[in-house]
């Protein structure tokens, strides 16, 4: 680690937060231009502006030309979503005194972070997604940020499994109880029914086996930014369901009847509404998009060529990836580059091509273990979630 990435952390643990920052809620529609011009807001200060784009106070991309060719994102370049104002500073100031409340269990207890760290310890590498990454690519321009391929990353996280804590608390209160329900710890503004605003989201039991109640991220402690001093990490799950700032985990009989979880991210049929007997968000799509060469990164010059991007598999690893520079109509298989870090990681892939001149539809392909192909089109909704369409995130590029 470089003294000048040590330097970024500290400021982050020091930073400011929810004080100056704008109302909760998705960013508006608006031009690259207009994004670009924004600066980083006091709590994510620390990061590299150079890679990101700033939507709001409360969604910032990463630039689809700095993701390099590396497995793991790095802090200072990560995206960030949050729901609601960021929490300030001084919850990080004591990070082993922050609680959460275990429920459903057989001796439920408020924990410490301290006394996580007793129960165990374990570390996942896992891609992070906000579920409305690539809804700058649905015609119909649903209201929210315009993300392209930026709300994602790679990155490491450690802390206790969550199936550890159950079994320290005596196991499930009851075998039928069917949900993890996670509790975000944000100041829920005065004057509103909490269940309105509060993040909440419930997930199937079955990801109680890969969970981590986390401390640490990519190796230091977590940032408050992305969701310290404790996070709710549910490996191969969409982005709002690994929960910021955890107060609460609870096993439950029923989802949460939260708006977030009822009727926030759903996906909504274009001309519907948002009801809870539409599917959730939950388990990302296979997925995969090319970072370079893009438009961002200069001339391409005829002769041999490097094409890179990422893929990964949701709750299933990620086997094959196919390129193809003539927009789908011919496929070459691609080969992955640096180490498997797991099946809830992405890969990195390459495909070495000797080009000519002229102008070029570039877009890749992945397959995962249990046989799902990244398709052609997106699935069109309302909100613009899920977009994994092969088509949508393909890279226009001329070679000269």
């Amino acid at each position: 680690m470089t003294a000048t990435t040590t330097s970024m952390q500290r400021r982050h643990l020091l930073a400011g937060s929810a004080g100056a920052l704008a109302a909760a809620g998705l960013g508006s529609w608006s031009g690259a231009a207009t994004a670009q011009a924004k600066a980083l807001p006091e709590y994510a200060a620390w990061k590299d502006a150079a890679s990101l784009i700033v939507h709001s106070s409360t969604t910032i991309e990463t630039r689809r030309s700095a993701f390099g060719s590396s497995v793991i994102t790095p802090a200072e370049q990560l995206y960030i979503r949050n729901n609601l104002p960021t929490p300030p500073a001084s919850i990080v100031a004591d990070r082993d005194a922050w609680a959460v409340s275990i429920e459903g269990v057989r001796n439920p207890r408020t924990l410490t972070v301290a006394e996580l760290k007793t129960l165990g310890l374990d570390s996942v590498a896992t891609v992070l997604q906000c579920s409305g990454n690539g809804r700058g690519f649905f015609p119909h321009k649903p209201s929210g940020t315009p993300w392209t391929v930026g709300a994602a990353g790679c990155v490491v996280w450690s802390g206790v499994p969550l199936r550890a804590v159950v079994e320290a608390l005596g196991g499930l209160a009851d075998a039928s109880l069917g949900y993890v329900t996670g509790t975000g710890g944000e100041k829920l503004p005065d004057g509103v029914d909490p269940q309105s605003v509060v993040v909440e989201r419930s997930l199937p039991i079955k990801a109680l086996g890969d969970a981590l109640l986390a401390w640490e991220m990519n190796g230091a402690p977590l940032p408050l930014a992305h969701g310290g001093p404790l996070r709710l990490v549910v490996p191969g799950y969409q982005g709002v369901n690994n929960i910021k700032y955890v107060k609460r985990v609870a096993f439950t009989a029923k989802e949460s009847d939260a708006k977030i979880m009822q009727h926030g991210y759903r996906m909504t049929p274009i001309g519907a509404k948002a009801d809870p007997s539409q599917a959730s968000v939950l388990e990302m799509n296979v997925k995969s998009w090319i970072n370079t060469p893009h438009p961002d990164t200069g001339t391409v010059k005829a002769g041999l060529l490097q094409v890179h991007g990422v893929a990964f598999g949701g709750t299933s690893p990620v086997t094959k990836v196919e390129v193809s520079v003539d927009g789908g109509k011919v496929w070459h298989t691609a080969g992955f580059v640096g180490p498997d870090l797991g099946r809830f990681a992405w890969r990195q892939f390459a495909l070495q091509l000797k080009i000519p001149a002229g102008k070029y539809t570039m877009v890749s392909r992945a397959t995962d273990a249990a046989g799902n192909v990244q398709p052609e089109q997106r699935l069109d909704n309302v909100s613009g979630y899920g977009n994994n369409s092969w088509a949508d995130h393909a890279v226009q590029v001329t070679v000269a």
